[in-house]
């Protein structure tokens, strides 16, 4: 299994790939690390970029990601949207925050904005999320909309963000 980081110039290398690759126009919204790096400007590297593709089925989808798989000798699941199944906690006007990270001639990259990095980060709340999230607060992400969201969604009954906007005040209050 081929454990290769993504960097930066990776990410953006691939994406150069697959666009050249696709034959009809995709949108991708980026998430996780690799909107840190992309849109944020994160010094890290990850093993994936998460992204939900809009404009082709992912079963379609998943055929040219493994050939820039191959062609760049990344791991098959370079590109995924397992970050789509935590989407749910982010609000409903998150597409206007959306930051462009590539523009090609089929494939057009979107990651996440700094307030819905900042929320994704809290519902996570692993250790590792406590430096992306300061970095994102410290970028000047609205700490209040990410809190009034968070509380918005606990009075909707959503128990997770009891934790979420726990570890938002822990950082608030350092």
């Amino acid at each position: 299994m081929n454990e290769k980081l993504l960097t930066s110039e990776l990410m953006i290398l691939a994406l150069k790939h697959l666009d050249q690759l696709l034959p009809k126009k995709v949108l991708l919204t980026v998430g996780g690390g690799g909107s840190m790096i992309l849109a944020h400007h994160f010094p890290l590297a990850t093993t994936d970029l998460d992204a939900i593709p809009q404009g082709m089925e992912l079963y379609e989808f998943d055929h040219f990601i493994k050939q820039v798989s191959l062609e760049l000798g990344i791991p098959g699941d370079w590109l995924n949207p397992y970050f789509s199944t935590f989407a749910y906690v982010l609000p409903a006007d998150y597409k206007n925050r959306l930051v462009s990270v590539f523009n090609g001639k089929t494939l057009t990259a979107m990651a996440l904005g700094k307030e819905d990095m900042l929320i994704m980060k809290c519902f996570a709340h692993r250790k590792k999320d406590i430096a992306h999230a300061r970095a994102l607060i410290k970028a000047g992400a609205d700490t209040q909309m990410v809190e009034k969201h968070i509380l918005h969604l606990q009075d909707k009954g959503l128990t997770a963000a009891k934790d979420a906007i726990d570890f938002l005040d822990d950082l608030l209050e350092e």
